[in-house]
C-alpha cells in the first residue's frame, strides 16, 4: 500500500516517515492507535499535524476526531513552539464547556515506530466550515447577505462572551475556524491551538520562546498588535470576527478590502452595508485596541436585531452538501450533547417563544412542534428544539416565520386521525431523533418519495389549510413507512449516525481496501455492491441500481454497505 506525504512523495505504507523529506506520514486506514482508536480516514492536514476520523473501540465503535501532533519543523525552537501550542489547546479545551465549542475527551502520548506522538480526542461534527461555504458561494457568483451576517454575529458573539469570561482569547477567528453544524445549523468555533490564556493581572499575553514572542494569527484577519507585536487583547477577537464578516458579505479576501498604504478600509466602495452595521463593524475594526468594543455584550447591543425569517439554515449550500471534508487541519468536533446555547449574550435566544418562532418549518408542522416541545420539555434539553427545527430544514416547504405569538397548543394527533395504524407525525420524528438519523436527510427522502408519487402536484408546497389535510396525512404515511424500512435494516449506531454524510470517498476507500485484500469476506468491491443491493432492494423496491440519489437513498445504501464491511 502506498502513502504520500504533503509534498506528494511516494512511500511504502509500512513506513512512518517520508523516505524523501523525513515528514511524518499519515496514519493508514484500519491502523489502531493506543489499542483503542481505529483510523477510518484522514480529515485534514496542517503545519503541526493531521486530523483523522477514528472509531473508538471502547465506546461501541462511536466515531470521534483524532488530532495528531506531527509538526513539520526541524528547528528546536519551532518544535518547542509547536508542542506548546498543542499542550495549550488540550489544557484550554479541558476548561471549556459550551455547546458551540469543541467537546474535549482526552489527550495522550503514543509510541509509533521508534518515536512518540501526541494526540487529542474530540467529538466529530458534520458540517462545512465557512471557508468552504464562502468558496461555494463564490463559484455561484454570490456572497452572504447582510441579514445572514447579522444573524451569524448574533450566534457567535455569545461564544466570545463565554470564553472571554474565562480570560481566554481565541486569537484565530476566521471563516475556516467556524463550522456550520449540520444538526442544528449553528456556528461552532473550532481550532483552539492558538488560544491565549490571559493572566488576571495582565492586559495581554505573550509567549516567550528564546528571545522572540510567538506570533500567531492569519494575515488579513488578525490585528496589527497581534501580528507585529505579539500582543493580544479580548478586543483582538472582535477585530478578526469583523474581518470574517466583511469577507463573507463582500465575497472578497481581506487584502482586497483594505488599503494597507493608508491604513483604511474601503467603506462605500468594496464594502457596502447598512449604516448601522457599518458603525458596529468600524468600531470592531478600530486600529487601537482601546477604541474597539471591550465586551461582546456591547457589540450585541449595537447590532441590528437578528432576523426572524432568515436563520442559519439559509447559509447552507444550495445542494445542502453535508460532507465535512476540511482541506486544512481543523479541530472538527461537535458541541457537548444536544443542548441549546445558553443565554450568554445579553438576551439572545432568551425566550422560548422567540426561539420557536425562529425555526423555519412547514406551516402545517408548526403546531405539532410547539406541542411536542412543551410535552417533552421536562425530558429533553433545549437542544432538542434545534433538532426538531432541523428536521424541517430543506423540507416540504420554506416559509417566513411569523413575528407573532406562538399559536395555541392544538391536539397532537394528525388532522385526519391516525389511519392505517400509522405512527403520528410526532412519533415518527421522535423516533428519528432517538435513532440519531439526520432529520434533514429523512425529510428530503420523504419528499422524494411523496412527490414522485404525486407528479400532478409539481412539488407544490403543502400548507396547513383544510384542503391539504389528506395530502399531509399521506406525507406522514410515507414518512412512517420509510422509517419502518430504515429500522428493518438493523443498522449499527455508527452507520446510522453517519447517514447524510456518506460520499464517493467511502466507496473509493472500499475499492482500495478490496484491492489490498482487507475488505472482510469480500474479495472485490463488486461482491460488496451485489450483497448490499440484496439487502437494500427488498426494502426499497423501484430504486434503480446505479441511479440512487446521492443525498437520499444512496445514503441508506452506503450505510448498509458500511455495516457489511465493519464500518471500515
Amino acid at each position: 500500500m502506498q502513502v504520500y506525504c504533503s509534498q506528494q512523495h511516494i512511500n511504502n505504507g509500512s513506513h512512518r516517515f517520508c523516505t524523501h523529506c523525513g515528514e511524518a506520514l499519515p496514519l493508514t486506514v484500519g491502523q489502531v492507535i493506543d489499542n483503542r482508536y481505529e483510523i477510518a480516514r484522514i480529515l485534514g492536514q496542517g503545519g503541526f499535524g493531521r486530523s483523522y476520523l477514528a472509531i473508538d473501540r471502547q465506546k461501541s465503535r462511536k466515531t470521534c476526531v483524532l488530532k495528531e501532533f506531527a509538526p513539520q519543523v526541524v528547528k528546536p525552537q519551532d518544535l518547542q513552539k509547536a508542542k506548546e501550542l498543542f499542550e495549550r489547546e488540550a489544557s484550554v479545551l479541558k476548561k471549556i464547556q459550551h455547546p458551540q465549542i469543541p467537546r474535549f475527551h482526552a489527550s495522550f502520548q503514543a509510541k509509533i515506530g521508534t518515536k512518540d506522538f501526541f494526540f487529542l480526542v474530540q467529538d466529530y461534527i458534520e458540517g462545512d466550515n465557512y471557508d468552504q461555504l464562502f468558496a461555494q458561494r463564490q463559484s455561484q457568483g454570490k456572497s452572504f447577505s447582510e441579514e445572514e451576517i447579522i444573524n451569524l454575529l448574533h450566534n457567535i458573539l455569545p461564544i466570545l462572551t463565554y470564553i472571554h469570561s474565562l480570560d481566554i482569547v481565541h486569537r484565530d477567528i476566521s471563516p475556516d475556524n467556524l463550522i456550520l453544524r449540520q444538526s442544528d445549523n449553528l456556528p461552532v468555533l473550532i481550532d483552539f491551538g492558538g488560544v491565549k490564556q490571559l493572566p488576571a493581572s495582565q492586559g495581554f499575553w505573550r509567549t516567550q520562546l528564546a528571545v522572540n514572542g510567538t506570533l500567531l494569527g492569519k494575515k488579513g484577519y488578525a490585528p496589527e498588535e497581534q501580528l507585529i507585536q505579539g500582543k493580544v487583547y479580548k478586543s483582538s477577537d472582535f477585530y478578526s470576527l469583523a474581518v470574517t464578516a466583511l469577507v463573507l458579505i463582500t465575497g472578497k479576501e481581506p487584502h482586497l478590502l483594505y488599503d494597507s498604504y493608508n491604513g483604511v478600509w474601503f467603506w462605500g466602495k468594496e464594502i457596502k452595508v447598512s449604516p448601522k452595521l457599518e458603525a458596529v463593524l468600524k468600531k470592531m475594526l478600530a486600529y487601537k485596541p482601546s477604541d474597539r468594543y471591550q465586551k461582546a455584550e456591547q457589540v450585541i447591543k449595537d447590532l441590528p436585531s437578528p432576523s426572524l425569517s432568515s436563520t442559519p439554515q439559509t447559509m447552507q449550500t444550495p445542494n445542502n452538501n453535508p460532507h465535512p471534508y476540511i482541506t486544512k487541519l481543523k479541530t472538527e468536533v461537535v458541541a457537548p450533547g444536544i443542548k441549546r446555547a445558553r443565554n450568554l449574550g445579553g438576551g439572545v435566544h432568551n425566550k422560548t417563544t422567540l426561539f420557536v418562532q425562529k425555526i423555519p418549518m412547514p406551516i402545517w408542522l408548526r403546531p405539532f412542534t410547539v406541542s411536542f416541545i412543551i410535552t417533552t420539555g421536562m425530558l429533553l434539553t433545549g437542544a432538542g428544539v434545534f433538532a426538531l427545527g432541523n428536521f424541517a430544514v430543506k423540507g416540504i416547504t420554506s416559509i417566513k416565520v411569523p413575528q407573532v405569538e406562538v399559536p395555541k397548543i392544538p391536539s397532537i394527533n394528525n388532522p385526519g386521525g391516525n389511519k392505517n395504524n400509522n405512527r403520528s407525525i410526532q412519533q415518527v420524528f421522535s423516533r428519528v431523533q432517538e435513532l440519531e438519523i439526520s432529520s434533514v436527510f429523512f425529510t428530503n427522502t420523504v419528499n422524494e418519495i411523496f412527490y414522485a408519487g404525486k407528479p400532478e402536484l409539481n412539488k407544490r408546497k403543502l400548507t396547513d389549510k383544510p384542503e391539504d389535510a389528506a395530502l399531509r396525512e399521506q406525507w406522514n404515511h410515507v414518512a412512517d413507512q420509510l422509517l419502518n424500512n430504515i429500522e428493518k435494516t438493523n443498522l449499527s449506531e455508527t452507520a446510522r449516525k453517519k447517514i447524510g454524510s456518506y460520499s464517493q470517498k467511502d466507496s473509493q476507500r472500499w475499492h482500495q481496501l478490496a484491492k489490498a485484500g482487507r475488505l472482510g469476506n469480500y474479495k472485490s468491491f463488486q461482491d460488496l455492491r451485489a450483497d448490499t443491493y440484496q439487502t437494500f432492494e427488498p426494502l426499497f423496491p423501484g430504486q434503480e441500481r446505479g441511479k440512487l440519489n446521492q443525498q437520499t437513498f444512496l445514503q441508506i445504501w452506503y450505510a448498509i454497505a458500511s455495516d457489511k464491511v465493519g464500518n471500515r
